[in-house]
């Protein structure tokens, strides 16, 4: 008998073993297992042939309509031209050796599975030296009473993911070697956790999802299977949260009569329920002997920062210190400036107009002079600084704190698990707690998956004060439609107001847009529509366009990833400050930056960007006493998914609900 655990080459030998491991990795009898199919075929079901596409490698089932040999001309021998058909299309399958033996295998109106590469010659789609697996006569309806051949065509035949070096029906032969010896063993679940939840056996499950006998057959499987999969994984993320509650770190309560306090008495709004019942449960938190690992989500402008501030000056009151890691150095000197606004006296502890209760602030990136750089680390060594504000710079082994406390990662999703760890191994004596916080909405499903070491705090309310937002989108082939959206950038601007045009891009020499590295300049992976059309619009030539065309007379600046870093710093200040009316921008702007002043967005090729994506940049709008206006600029077709994808961030500022249309598509 066969188990899981045994090699392929013991089960299947050394040659199908070494084929199936150079494919796809595969060494035992589980992996082939695993390897599910993708979807299934029925005898009687012919593969669309107008949809194959050129270079592709296919695996298609189709009937034989014509066969003939055709001498090779000058050489000797003949080739074998092999047309087959799904009803609605044709394609030629060539074969320049054997052509005797192929002649004899398919025969006229014989139903067959082929598999190859397509290629195209003189305007024919064809499969040279296709891989070939016919099927019985019975499949046909010949031979055999019309209710077998009903049945056997009926039959679910398993298409399996496939490579050049191996065919989706000598993937499934291997698995019916595998399956005719297997001993699946004991089901790993109870019976009665089975009952509870409407599971089939797993033995059962694995044979059906690759031996199904109708189409709720394999629906059940895959469902025991899918459940299997989510199991195993909130188990092992369980484990994380106990081994992590097992680890000592240093409690820090909130404490009266400190910085925490006098904060709160001096915030010039009140802090919404949501704030408030996300506030008290981190605080409680930070107050336990072991670290907090939570996960703070809300919607764009729903006041985050003010709860990762009161946590930071809870520890800070303890006797620790506090980091924020921020993905960008645009984002992490917005949060230095906020901050610093927000503590005022309270942040300038041991200088001319600071408060007697005060803590330092210290902002720390890659271009941080050394001046200024060498003043910040020792203010962080000799825990003068109680906030340390930085990008990937604080994870540098030079960097060393007197007390690390307290972690918060801004836009979690930005960093990988091995970066969150290397700023947890700076904390002295004990694990520091660590507060995420994400402005891009995440449904409790993808939450508990992606970020199940943590637990969740979400807020849903907007502070009082946040003016709404209208969306539109724009349909580039529509000149008037966007001739009137720089119109309303103009009257926006008249009014003593600001703007935004973000694009896809830096400029027209760059790859392609999909890297989301430096700048985050990427669409959604799922948007083919982009692949034949032109590349993405670029900042460094809208903005001369716009300049000298529909914005001229207005002052204008660009802003994108690979500026300078003090020139970033420099045209962001200036935006900031009134400065500068219009920021043609990449989406370096998408978290943090936070300038009530700015009304309208126009964002061109809205298509090339993900939903997610489009909702923290709308954000960017709205900010103050003034309601935002979010134009979605596109030449994608009405009827398009793309269209349908901006239709709906248009429809709605709902973040959650454009979370589950993300997770959807």
């Amino acid at each position: 008998m066969t188990t899981v655990r045994d090699p392929l080459e013991r089960v299947l030998g050394a040659r199908t073993a070494k084929v199936l491991d150079d494919a796809f990795g595969m060494k035992t009898a589980g992996d082939l297992l695993r390897h599910y199919p993708r979807r299934y075929a029925s005898r009687g079901e012919l593969t669309e042939l107008s949809s194959l596409a050129e270079g592709e490698h296919v695996t298609v089932l189709a009937k034989v309509a014509l066969v003939r040999k055709i001498p090779m001309g000058g050489r000797r021998g003949d080739r074998l031209e092999v047309i087959v058909t799904d009803g609605t299309a044709r394609l030629t399958l060539m074969f320049f050796h054997k052509a005797g033996y192929w002649q004899r295998l398919l025969r006229q109106e014989a139903l067959g599975l082929f598999a190859g590469t397509v290629s195209s010659f003189r305007g024919k789609r064809q499969l040279v030296h296709p891989d070939c697996e016919m099927l019985p006569a019975e499949a046909t309806g010949t031979g055999q009473t019309a209710e077998y051949a009903a049945g056997y065509a009926a039959e679910l035949i398993p298409v399996y993911p496939a490579s050049a070096k191996i065919s989706s029906w000598q993937i499934a032969r291997a698995v019916r070697t595998v399956l005719d010896t297997m001993d699946a063993g004991e089901d790993p679940l109870p019976a009665e956790l089975r009952e509870k939840h409407g599971l089939i056996n797993q033995a059962v499950a694995i044979q059906a999802v690759h031996r199904p006998i109708d189409v709720a057959d394999y629906r059940k499987a895959r469902h025991r299977l899918k459940w299997d999969e989510a199991f195993v994984l909130q188990a092992a993320l369980a484990q994380r949260r106990h081994a992590a509650a097992a680890l000592p770190a240093t409690p820090r309560p909130l404490l009266s009569g400190g910085l925490a306090e006098a904060f709160d008495r001096r915030l010039p709004f009140s802090l919404t329920a949501g704030q408030c019942a996300a506030g008290e449960t981190i605080s409680t938190d930070l107050a336990c002997a072991f670290p907090m690992h939570r996960l703070l989500q809300g919607e764009v402008g729903s006041g985050k920062t003010v709860i990762a501030v009161r946590a930071m000056l809870q520890v800070i009151d303890a006797g620790g210190q506090a980091a924020l890691l921020a993905p960008t150095e645009v984002l992490a000197q917005q949060h230095h400036r906020s901050i610093t606004a927000m503590l005022g006296p309270m942040g300038q502890a041991g200088r001319l107009g600071g408060a007697d209760i005060a803590t330092r602030v210290v902002l720390l990136t890659g271009s941080t002079g050394i001046a200024a750089r060498r003043e910040a680390l020792t203010d962080v060594f000799t825990g003068d600084a109680g906030i340390v504000i930085g990008t990937h710079a604080l994870l540098e082994e030079h960097v060393r704190f007197s007390d690390l406390g307290l972690i918060v990662i801004d836009e979690q999703h930005r960093f990988g698990v091995e970066q969150r760890d290397a700023l947890r191994e700076k904390a002295a004596g004990g694990r520091p707690h660590v507060l995420v916080m994400t402005a891009t909405p995440i449904p409790r499903t993808v939450a508990m998956t992606v970020y199940g070491d943590l637990e969740t705090s979400t807020l849903t309310e907007l502070p009082a004060g946040r003016s709404p937002i209208g969306s539109h989108v724009v349909p580039a082939d529509r000149p008037r439609f966007l001739d009137r959206a720089w119109e309303r950038i103009r009257e926006e601007v008249s009014q003593g107001r600001q703007a935004y045009v973000v694009c896809p891009r830096v400029g027209t020499g760059d790859a392609d847009p999909g890297d989301r590295d430096g700048d985050g300049d990427g669409p959604p992976d799922d948007n083919e529509e982009t692949t034949a059309r032109r590349p993405p619009l670029a900042v460094l030539d809208v903005a001369p366009a716009l300049e000298e065309g529909p914005l001229n007379g207005l002052r204008l600046a660009v802003l994108h990833g690979r500026m300078p870093a003090d020139e970033k710093e420099r045209v962001m200040r200036a935006f900031t400050e009134g400065h500068l009316d219009v920021l043609v921008a990449t989406t370096v702007i998408e978290v943090g930056v936070d300038v009530p002043n700015a009304t309208v967005m126009v964002v061109m090729d809205a298509d090339r960007f993900g939903v997610s994506q489009l909702h923290q940049l709308r954000g960017r709008v709205g900010r103050g006493q003034h309601p935002g206006l979010c134009l979605l600029v596109t030449e994608a077709e009405a009827d398009s998914p793309a269209r349908e994808r901006l239709d709906a961030v248009a429809a709605t500022l709902d973040g959650f609900r454009l979370s589950r249309l993300d997770l959807e598509q």
